[in-house]
């Protein structure tokens, strides 16, 4: 008999840590004693709202972002577990907006290739990503599991999504700060991108508020994991708390065996 590939994930549904561990380190002993193997925080969980940089010193948010990165190096070790997160890099050209995953053993970075253009929420501006040509994003395997880190705003565009198909990917995770009350709209994309592309999708949305021109953005949680037939597994509503599941690969691969999509395209692929 072949063992049942398990992971356990966790995803963290916070507000922004400002420079407050306690918080961190209180879940982290929860998610250790339930056997966790990979841990998500939301977007600016780690660092505040962009548009909040405004009024602070280049200097506090490197720092911020120092300590943190710093600090999740270290309950990486102590626990065992893998953080992935997404935080600010301060270099010479300005802000990269990142994802940064963090092991017992080594500190890797994936910088969003597609940001947020508009006129309410230009991240594309604020940010000094650069605009070039797409590749894939950070993708690793860990017991046994091909996992994929997309950032939220890329779920909206269809390379990253037949990158997962390629690759064969089992889990996407989505770290998001999404708000102006679009539950239902991420509901169902997520939904429906994990049964199209046969495989889990944990998204971890922040929670909090920010006030702009008398506009207040509340960021409303729904922190979820999806399942292979677009199943909400499990949901956080719009309160701090932790998601704590095991998914089995054994339910992916059924999935893609069941419903046939890959095969039916492999037979159509143009040679040469």
């Amino acid at each position: 008999m072949m063992a049942v590939k398990q992971l356990v994930v966790a995803a963290l549904q916070l507000p922004t840590l400002g420079m407050n561990a306690t918080r961190l380190e209180f879940y982290l002993k929860q998610a250790h004693s339930r056997g966790a193997d990979i841990m998500l925080l939301g977007e600016y969980v780690l660092n505040h709202f962009f548009k909040e940089f405004a009024t602070m010193a280049p200097n506090m948010v490197k720092e911020q972002s120092r300590k943190h990165t710093e600090l999740l190096k270290n309950l990486a070790i102590k626990y065992d577990i893998v953080f992935i997160a997404p935080i600010i890099v301060t270099k010479k050209d300005g802000y990269h907006k990142t994802i940064v995953k963090v092991t017992p053993k080594h500190t890797r970075y994936y910088e969003q290739q597609i940001l947020l253009p508009y006129a309410h929420w230009n991240e594309k501006r604020f940010f000094a990503n650069p605009v070039v040509p797409l590749k894939a994003p950070m993708s690793f395997t860990i017991k046994g599991f091909k996992v994929m880190v997309m950032a939220g705003f890329e779920l909206h565009f269809d390379p990253f999504w037949q990158m997962v198909t390629h690759k064969k990917i089992d889990l996407v995770l989505l770290p998001t700060a999404s708000t102006f009350g679009s539950h239902n709209r991420w509901r169902e994309i997520i939904k429906t991108k994990a049964f199209l592309h046969g495989c889990f999708v944990l998204r971890a949305n922040r929670l909090g508020e920010y006030s702009d021109n008398e506009v207040k953005w509340k960021f409303y949680g729904d922190t979820m994991l999806v399942s292979p037939e677009g199943e909400v597994e499990m949901m956080l509503e719009d309160k701090e708390s932790m998601l704590i599941e095991v998914i089995e690969r054994a339910e992916v691969l059924e999935h893609r065996k069941a419903w046939g999509f890959e095969r039916e395209l492999k037979q159509r692929e143009i040679s040469g």
